[in-house]
């Protein structure tokens, strides 16, 4: 097993262009084309993960946080970050980060936390723009349920909970093949008619190639035509944070009880109590402040987020409660997501989690 192949596997869970431009996701420290001895994943890379990596055989650590974020002009192991570089280059373990990208997807970061609550139908909160794509190809009338087949098998065709969306219209293509041509139906040189169906169907813009390359395998002409246009359509599978309803509504102490248990968290810091009870609930783990204007909109009871400003409280104005649960205790179980969704795609594997507590913040 290459370490390029369990990287793969991450990048088709949480596509890399789903990325905030500022971040630095992919494989950070290393060579994809190592065999891969074992997984270790974790919240974040320290000296004492890379440590913790040697000690369990581990050649590739798996990480939410980028150990090399903003641009490194020297590595001297002048602090643990570099000195964690410093002892992966040198024992040979690759470090891959997964960032923005499983933030921004709905059964990522975000979404572990909402099953962690027991929260239900849940949607992303700010779609990101630009996610979507509509395709348009024509087949001979024959054909058309084979091509559309391999359209839907490639990714496209979902919208919502429904699969296998398309639609077809019928009409008649022209085309007249030249000298050096080698037609699947007519005669060279001659204008040919053939009855043709017109197939639309939607799909992530991300999965654009092997859509394409789909299309071109099952499609009977020699030259096929076909149309990708970008659409303005939102895409709720994919952007930042998530909403979703609690089972029943939940008294505002008790709600926060159960917030506490799940994270293990010591401490919650939140807005005043608004005395009406929990049930539509806004998450987004790490930094979120910037989406309380989004939560507000949403008509959710509460906001759980990290890293709020003490001003930044003040935003909310009794519209909702403002719960900061702490950075680390927000994506605690990333990792545990991590592990799954690799173990799942190799069973056999040695994946591990870190049993290395990489939060830099304690209480007192």
């Amino acid at each position: 097993m290459k370490i390029g192949e369990i990287t793969q596997t991450l990048a088709e869970f949480a596509p890399p262009a789903f990325q905030e431009s500022y971040d630095n996701i992919g494989l950070l420290v290393g060579n994809a084309q190592l065999a891969c001895t074992g997984v270790l994943c974790t919240l974040d890379v320290t000296g004492a993960v890379i440590q913790e990596a040697i000690e369990r055989r581990c050649n590739l650590v798996v990480t939410h946080h980028p150990v090399i974020f903003k641009g490194l002009q020297k590595i001297t192991g002048s602090n643990d970050s570099e000195r964690a570089i410093i002892l992966a280059i040198q024992k040979n373990i690759a470090i891959y980060a997964i960032h923005t990208n499983i933030d921004n997807v709905l059964h990522g970061v975000n979404g572990i936390l909402a099953r962690k609550l027991g929260l239900i139908k849940t949607q992303v909160l700010l779609p990101k723009a630009n996610t979507l794509c509509k395709l348009h190809t024509f087949a001979p009338t024959a054909y058309a349920e084979k091509i559309k087949n391999a359209l839907f098998e490639a990714g496209a065709g979902k919208i919502g909970a429904y699969s296998e969306c398309s639609f077809s219209t019928s009409g008649t293509g022209t085309f007249k093949a030249g000298a050096e041509t080698h037609p699947f139906v007519g005669t060279i040189g001659q204008r040919h008619l053939e009855a043709e169906e017109k197939i639309e169907v939607i799909f992530p813009a991300v999965l654009q190639q092997g859509i394409v390359a789909a299309l071109l395998q099952a499609h009977p002409y020699e030259e096929v035509a076909y149309d990708i246009v970008p659409l303005l359509n939102t895409f709720h599978q994919v952007g930042s944070g998530i909403t979703g309803q609690m089972p029943h509504p939940t008294e505002e102490t008790a709600f926060l009880e159960k917030l506490k248990h799940e994270l293990k968290a010591p401490v919650i810091k939140h807005t005043r109590l608004l005395g009406k009870p929990i049930q539509k609930v806004a998450i987004c783990g790490g930094a979120g402040s910037f989406l309380i204007p989004q939560a507000i909109a949403s008509g959710a009871d509460i906001f759980i987020t990290a890293d709020v400003k003490y001003h930044e409280f003040f935003e909310v104005n009794d519209a909702l409660i403002l719960a900061d649960v702490g950075h680390w205790e927000s994506e605690q179980f990333t990792i545990e997501l991590l592990e799954a969704v690799l173990q799942t795609k190799f069973p056999t594997f040695a994946v591990l989690k870190s049993k290395v507590s990489t939060n830099p913040i304690h209480y007192f």
